[in-house]
């Protein structure tokens, strides 16, 4: 299934709905006033849905918000490879062997999530290098701790297109001190446009071991209608059945708790940018600007478009 939060557009009500025919059947009726949170936490809820009662709304009678707009917690990881290697090549570093050795992830603000369509405001200081990434984020959907990556499956209740808005200049600045990303990374991430369970995407399955799932899912980003970025999930290095082995020892994950999979290789300015630049000396650099539209495509998951808006406020940190 796939899963939305959204409101109609003369209303200002938070509500849940299942995509059906590119109609929302709308969930609240059934189950009450309630989030997806709640939702995914009701045994057999999958199987109480009887559309025929239920009231159903217009994809373009509503304003899609994102499908988790208030997450428990949202961690990011750094599961790909290809983005970890050719990034650090790119400044002239050596791939870090722990990358191989487990999955690490740091926590992003769980409060400054934005929804599908909305539109991304910016402080004059993050179009320093203001980038995407292009990633995938799951919603963990019961509590566990110290959770085996064989037994991890279980926790996923569904996945979600995930653009982890980063301000780079800040971030260079704030980890060379050994911490960090912060405020590089804490004012805009974008999730959406539905949660999509994993029986919904079972056919893309390529692979299933005690390490986890391997789904095959084409991943792309355009910036104004030039596709920039291109990528696969199945090219994931560390599942994330192994990611939430990780997160969940010694400590708990909880329902509604976010788990992002990092940046898919090529899926970042920065990455493109200083490829280009050993390719070509010459090249300029090229970052996100006022009026952009970023738009993120995920096989089986949906596609997101956000417009970057610059604050009108004159303040920088930087």
């Amino acid at each position: 299934m796939k899963l939305s939060t959204y409101k109609l557009r003369n209303d200002n009500k938070e509500l849940i709905g299942v995509l059906k025919n590119n109609s929302l059947i709308n969930l609240n009726k059934l189950f009450g006033d309630i989030s997806l949170i709640n939702l995914i936490q009701i045994p057999n809820w999958q199987s109480n849905i009887n559309e025929s009662n239920l009231t159903k709304h217009e994809l373009t009678d509503v304003n899609l918000l994102s499908p988790i707009p208030k997450p428990n917690s949202f961690r990011d990881a750094y599961a790909f490879r290809q983005h970890v290697e050719t990034a650090r090549k790119n400044r002239g570093a050596e791939m870090i062997k722990e990358f191989d050795k487990f999955p690490v992830f740091y926590f992003n603000n769980h409060n400054s999530i934005c929804g599908p369509n909305d539109n991304i405001k910016c402080m004059p200081s993050h179009f320093n290098k203001l980038d995407y990434e292009l990633e995938i984020a799951i919603l963990i959907g019961k509590e566990g701790s110290n959770i085996r990556a064989c037994d991890a499956k279980e926790y996923i209740a569904g996945f979600m297109i995930l653009n982890d808005i980063s301000a780079r200049e800040i971030q260079m600045q704030e980890m060379k001190l050994n911490l960090g990303p912060a405020k590089g990374k804490d004012f805009a991430s974008v999730l959406g446009p539905f949660l999509v369970t994993p029986n919904e995407v079972a056919d893309r399955l390529i692979k299933e071991d005690e390490n986890g799932c391997i789904y095959n899912m084409k991943m792309s980003c355009s910036v104004n209608g030039e596709l920039l970025s291109e990528g696969n999930f199945k090219d994931i290095n560390w599942t994330f059945e192994q990611i939430i082995e990780r997160a969940s020892y010694g400590t708990t994950l909880y329902p509604g708790d976010i788990i992002g999979s990092g940046t898919v290789g090529t899926g970042c300015l920065l990455e493109l940018n200083g490829t280009n630049k050993i390719n070509d000396p010459e090249y300029n650099e090229r970052w996100l600007k006022d009026g952009d539209i970023i738009e993120m495509e995920i096989e089986g998951l949906g596609r997101i478009s956000n417009k970057i808006i610059a604050h009108k406020s004159n303040y920088k940190i930087v």
